[in-house]
């Protein structure tokens, strides 16, 4: 497949913006969204190819500057609240939870709804009792993927709104999941009452997916068959015009694609500001969170402690910022994570424990494609480093552990042990410091053990952050459901 004729290049003010040190939103974000493809089982990639064809879409349309900049964020955010509800969606889905959910019918008698159903009932009784239980099953499907979709609808809305983006925005990604023909969620929107944004991110993520996995012909084939009742029928038309002349695919690789995301940017030469970075940052911090309830707050909750520390150490502003940061998002691996694994009861296997491990390289991966976060990407990506070299992923040793990481290290231990897991309540401050304290100075650094003790004592009521935010001292999680954490 060609690269479709009259493909933008990149801004020149965004390669010098990059060269001066300054961020585009764009960058964080298109480099973040590869993080949610791995919370919606999607080919890695998935968010900026859809934006691709979203914004190609849109050009067609002759879309306002305002109408593709609401576009343009909620076809990279388009999946920022499926971690929300990614356990219960995977027993539903079979394994790929929003994908299916989006792409398939999951709620009638489908053959994807039939196996994932077949798939979801207990084990035993006859093969007659199952089926017929099986005829009672697409009303309930329908009811439970109506209230998960709305979670995840307004979870999404929610993040987006948080990072400051427009209400248009959050608007498109709460009504992706409704159809054409008023069957869709959470709204039962139909027609033109569906935001035109919701209805060009839906035809753009279901061509993406059909694409990637059977080609070009059937992902076509797919949206004829859907137009009218999944799809608006006049983006089904303009999409396959388009592909009539090969102006809707693209065959680059993943830096190609990004690059041709990155020339999509409505505002190319704008920096993010500090505070919208930490917003971003923040707001994806509370998307790993979400995805198992084992580890809500865990993220907060170590940024917290980190946070202390560095202010107790007397580090410089900056490093204080590069702390809070890779604190927030040092586990944004974790989204590779299947939930089987994470979420599994009883002891891993050598194959589970392998995928578990491999998280802190997945942070670095995903934190490195900013230009600027190179060593955020480090510092996030050394969390389970040990100084003697007993920790992992790559055993280093202490000569080669930034201070930075030596805070976020004793802060993470600190943060799991501090907080409820299923097996246990959290654990009393005079038992964590004994556990800890065997740690120190072999695995854990002295001096950060020392800081975060005497931070504890004197903050209390919270910290305050280099930028002058405050961190409550602690945060009150939910009650886990039964199963076992594994990041510690």
């Amino acid at each position: 497949m060609k690269t479709p004729s009259g493909v933008r290049e990149v801004d020149p003010s965004v390669r010098q913006g990059v060269a001066a040190g300054r961020l585009c939103l764009s960058e964080i974000v298109s480099a973040l969204s590869f993080a949610l493809d791995f919370s919606e089982g999607a080919m890695p990639g998935h968010a900026v190819r859809s934006c691709l064809l979203g914004m190609r879409m849109a050009d067609a349309l002759g879309l306002s500057t305002a109408e593709k900049s609401d576009l343009y964020y909620a076809l990279l955010l388009k999946d920022v609240g499926c971690s929300s509800n990614a356990a219960r969606l995977t027993e539903i889905a079979g394994g790929q939870p929003g994908l299916a959910s989006k792409v398939e019918d999951l709620t009638g008698l489908s053959w994807a709804a039939i196996r994932s159903q077949w798939h979801d009932m207990p084990r035993g009784g006859s093969l007659i009792g199952r089926a017929r239980a099986m005829l009672h099953g697409p009303g309930e499907r329908r009811q439970v993927l109506a209230a998960m979709i709305g979670i995840r609808s307004e979870r999404a809305a929610g993040i987006v709104t948080k990072i400051g983006l427009t209400q248009q925005t959050a608007a498109s990604i709460r009504h992706l999941d409704e159809h054409w023909d008023g069957s869709g969620y959470p709204g039962h929107l139909s027609g033109e009452a569906i935001p035109l944004a919701s209805r060009i991110v839906s035809i753009a993520q279901n061509l993406d997916v059909f694409y990637t996995r059977h080609g070009a012909r059937a992902a076509m084939a797919l949206i004829r068959r859907r137009g009218g009742r999944w799809f608006d029928p006049r983006l089904v038309k303009l999409a396959a015009r388009m592909h009539s002349r090969e102006q809707l695919w693209s065959a680059g690789d993943a830096a190609a694609n990004r690059d041709m995301v990155l020339a999509f940017d409505p505002d190319p030469s704008g920096a993010a500001t500090t505070i919208q970075i930490d917003r971003v940052c923040e707001a994806f911090a509370d998307v790993v969170d979400a995805k198992s309830s084992f580890t809500y707050a865990h993220s907060i909750g170590v940024t917290r402690a980190a946070a202390m520390i560095a202010q107790q150490l007397g580090l410089a502003p900056d490093r204080q910022r590069l702390v809070y940061r890779a604190a927030l998002l040092h586990d944004i691996g974790k989204l590779q994570i299947p939930n089987s694994i994470l979420d599994k009861p009883g002891k891993l296997d050598a194959g589970e424990w392998m995928v578990i491990r491999e998280h802190p390289v997945v942070t670095q991966r995903i934190l490195e494609r900013i230009s600027k976060f190179d060593q955020i990407a480090r510092t996030a990506s050394q969390h389970h480093e040990r100084l003697d070299g007993s920790g992992y992923p790559h055993g280093l040793r202490g000569e080669h552990l930034s201070m930075e990481a030596r805070v976020i290290a004793v802060a993470d231990v600190y943060g799991a042990l501090s907080e409820d897991r299923p097996y246990r309540a959290a654990l009393g401050m005079e038992e964590i410091m004994s556990i800890m304290s065997k740690d120190v100075p072999e695995k854990l650094d002295r001096a950060c053990y020392d800081a975060l003790i005497d931070a504890l004592k004197h903050n209390s009521a919270g910290v305050t952050c280099a930028d002058g935010k405050r961190l409550p001292a602690n945060a009150a999680p939910p009650k886990s459901s039964p199963g076992i954490n594994r990041m510690r």
